[in-house]
C-alpha cells in the first residue's frame, strides 16, 4: 500500500514515515501543497495522509482540488485544528477520515486501512482468494491455515495482488507499489519477489501473463 505523506514538519514527517513503514506501507512523503499536487498528478497512490496547515496554502485546497479533477483517493486530514468546524470543512470537502494532533501512529494505521478497504468496496479486513488468506493489519499470512512468513517486500507484492485477484498487474504498478521515490529497484527485484513467494504459497499460486504482468491463479 502507497501512501502520500504531505506533513511539513521534518521530525513528525519522518515519524510517519517510519511508523507507516513499519505496517506495511511505502511512504512518499512532501511538505508543501505545489508538491503535494505534483505528487498526486503523478498518482499511484492507495491513499494520502495530508496535514491543513501548509506553509504555502491551506491542505483543505489541495484536498478540493483534487476532488474537482476527480480524483478519489482515499485522504486522512492530519492536523492540530481539532475544532468541530475544522473537522467539518475537512470532510464536506471531501476528505475521508479526520485525525488530530497529538495522535496514536497505530489509529492512523487502522484508519488508513479503513478508507483504503472502503474505497475497493470490501466489507471484511482480511483478502482470501483460494485458501490464501492475507491480513493486512497484523501482516500475517496464511495458506489453507498454515502461517507462512514472507518478508516485508513479499508482503507487499502478495498484498497487491490479493487485493484484485484476477486482475493483471503489470511489473510497473507492482515496482510503484514496492518502493518509493527514493529508493533504487533492483532489474530483477519483481522476479526475485515472485519467485520467493510462490516458493512459500505455492509454485501455481501466482500466474505470470506473458508480457503483461502477473495475478492470482484461479483456485477451487
Amino acid at each position: 500500500m502507497r501512501i502520500l505523506v504531505v506533513e511539513d514538519d521534518p521530525i513528525l514527517a519522518d515519524g510517519l514515515s517510519v511508523g507507516l513503514a513499519l505496517q506495511g506501507a511505502t511512504i512518499d512523503g512532501v511538505g508543501t501543497c505545489a508538491d503535494a499536487r505534483a505528487a498526486l498528478a503523478v498518482g499511484g497512490f492507495a491513499a494520502v495522509v495530508l496535514d491543513i496547515m501548509l506553509p504555502d496554502g491551506c491542505g483543505l485546497d489541495v484536498l478540493r482540488d483534487m476532488r474537482r479533477a476527480g480524483d478519489a483517493t482515499p485522504v486522512v486530514l492530519l492536523t492540530a485544528l481539532d475544532e468541530t468546524a475544522d473537522r467539518i470543512a475537512g470532510l464536506d470537502r471531501g476528505a475521508d477520515d479526520y485525525l488530530g494532533k497529538p495522535f496514536d501512529l497505530d489509529e492512523l494505521g487502522a484508519r488508513l486501512r479503513a478508507v483504503v478497504r472502503r474505497a475497493a468496496g470490501r466489507a471484511a479486513p482480511t483478502l482470501e482468494h483460494g485458501g490464501i488468506r492475507v491480513d493486512p493489519a497484523s501482516l500475517s499470512v496464511t495458506v489453507d491455515g498454515r502461517p507462512v512468513a514472507l518478508s516485508r517486500r513479499e508482503f507487499a507484492v502478495l498484498r497487491a495482488l490479493m487485493d484484485r485477484p484476477r486482475l493483471v498487474r503489470s511489473r510497473a504498478d507492482l515496482e510503484e507499489t514496492l518502493y518509493g521515490w527514493q529508493e533504487d529497484i533492483e532489474s530483477n527485484a519483481l522476479e526475485v519477489h515472485i519467485h520467493n513467494l510462490r516458493a512459500k504459497i505455492g509454485r501455481g499460486a501466482i500466474v505470470t501473463v506473458r508480457g503483461l504482468g502477473y495475478r492470482m491463479a484461479d483456485r477451487p
